[in-house]
């Protein structure tokens, strides 16, 4: 395998067997990969490409680039360090060993690494002439960080997050997901629209469309048979598609604001890619959740954005730190045909302490018990009667 075509997530394995045959010392030999990956790099603006190169605990490598947009503030770049951590945290890498990358780090990604577990001690090389290594608290050695905020014991970035999330679906973001199945099933893609959320289904006549919001409320809508059958397969990609960005919102990391969101996107090839919002103690070098996917999109072989065909937001009710208006401005920059869902979930624990409620802070365990009960439960199932359900369903907690 060559190096120019390693993926941005290279196996123990590969490691070992590249490592050995470079015949150079292992922090050598990632230097090497600093130049290949800093190729990749998507900077139409700057065009000062960057690589990131980092070893993780389990052995495995990161590559990270940075990647800019045209037409938007350049506070929506990604960095080539953010890239490679939020590479790590989608793969369940839980701790990074040693960096190399192509120019010292900014300072804004500085901050950025201070989130993870021993942070001062991670040794970063400088892939230039002089290669020189030096640890994390040479290059920010009067830092600001979790230990100033959280506790010792909190969990950080890439250690495992559990937020404890319930989804409140409406009739309405139902009825839009079947709208946008049977668009889609029919080909009219040029229909969708940034923030196409409150989409018709009039004139929709035959089936009927059953949904349960998780409260005995039922609501129901007319659908064809054809449509139903066109949509069904569609719909349960756009289904998928929401349970993803809950699934990135349970694993976001917002201990500073209690605000994690998740993002999820849909190729108009059917790829589904997700991304969780990655706060910083010093808040401007926070990771948003449309970025975090972003990554995930162009690690994974990712073309052009305007392939971007459907997004869903999953983010906390009357949150403080909203990602929903950003995301919007973003995708009508890179993808403007792109459809956008946003959803509300509601935190569980929080809200039942704030209301007075004498509950202990859950375990991980609990967690995991409480969500398989809690979260929406979405199940797309074409019966005998032609009738096509969508449940929600809620915890008797």
């Amino acid at each position: 395998m060559k190096e120019g075509k390693l993926p941005f997530v290279i196996e123990a394995e590969e490691v070992d067997r590249l490592h050995k045959a470079s015949g150079l010392s292992l922090e050598g030999f990632l230097a090497t990969l600093v130049e290949p990956t800093r190729s990749l790099a998507r900077a139409p603006i700057s065009k000062f490409h960057v690589g990131a190169v980092g070893l993780g605990s389990s052995g495995r490598v990161f590559r990270g680039v940075n990647i800019e947009f045209v037409g938007l503030p350049l506070n929506n770049s990604i960095h080539a360090e953010q890239f490679l951590v939020a590479n790590a945290a989608r793969n369940g890498e839980r701790r990074l060993q040693f960096l190399a990358v192509s120019a010292a780090p900014c300072g804004h990604c500085r901050q950025f690494l201070q989130e993870l577990r021993g942070a001062s001690d991670l040794r970063i090389l400088i892939a230039d002439s002089k290669a020189e290594t030096h640890e994390l608290s040479y290059f920010l050695p009067h830092r600001f960080g979790p230990q100033d905020l959280l506790e010792d014991d909190f969990p950080l970035l890439l250690e495992p997050q559990s937020n404890s999330l319930c989804l409140n679906p409406s009739p309405q973001e139902a009825s839009d997901i079947l709208e946008d199945a049977t668009r889609h099933s029919a080909g009219h893609h040029e229909d969708h629209s940034v923030g196409s959320v409150d989409q018709s289904v009039q004139g929709m006549n035959g089936m009927t469309l059953a949904i349960a919001n998780g409260q005995g409320h039922e609501e129901r809508a007319n659908f064809s048979d054809q449509q139903l059958l066109d949509a069904a397969p569609e719909a349960q990609k756009l289904i998928q598609l929401q349970s993803l960005a809950l699934e990135a919102a349970n694993h976001s990391y917002a201990p500073y604001t209690n605000c994690p969101s998740g993002l999820s996107m849909m190729t108009r090839k059917g790829n589904l890619y997700k991304g969780s919002y990655f706060e910083s103690a010093a808040y401007n070098p926070s990771l948003p959740p449309l970025q975090a996917a972003v990554v995930a999109f162009v690690a994974e072989g990712g073309g052009q954005f305007d392939e971007i065909l459907h997004v869903a937001l999953v983010e906390k009710a009357g949150a403080t730190v909203r990602q929903a208006d950003t995301i919007k401005l973003v995708l009508d920059r890179i993808s403007p045909k792109a459809s956008f869902r946003f959803i509300q979930f509601y935190d569980l624990y929080h809200e039942n302490h704030d209301r007075g409620g004498q509950i202990p802070k859950p375990s991980p365990v609990m967690i995991s018990r409480v969500i398989s009960k809690v979260m929406i439960i979405v199940m797309i199932t074409l019966k005998g009667d032609s009738r096509l359900e969508i449940t929600g369903c809620n915890s008797g907690l």
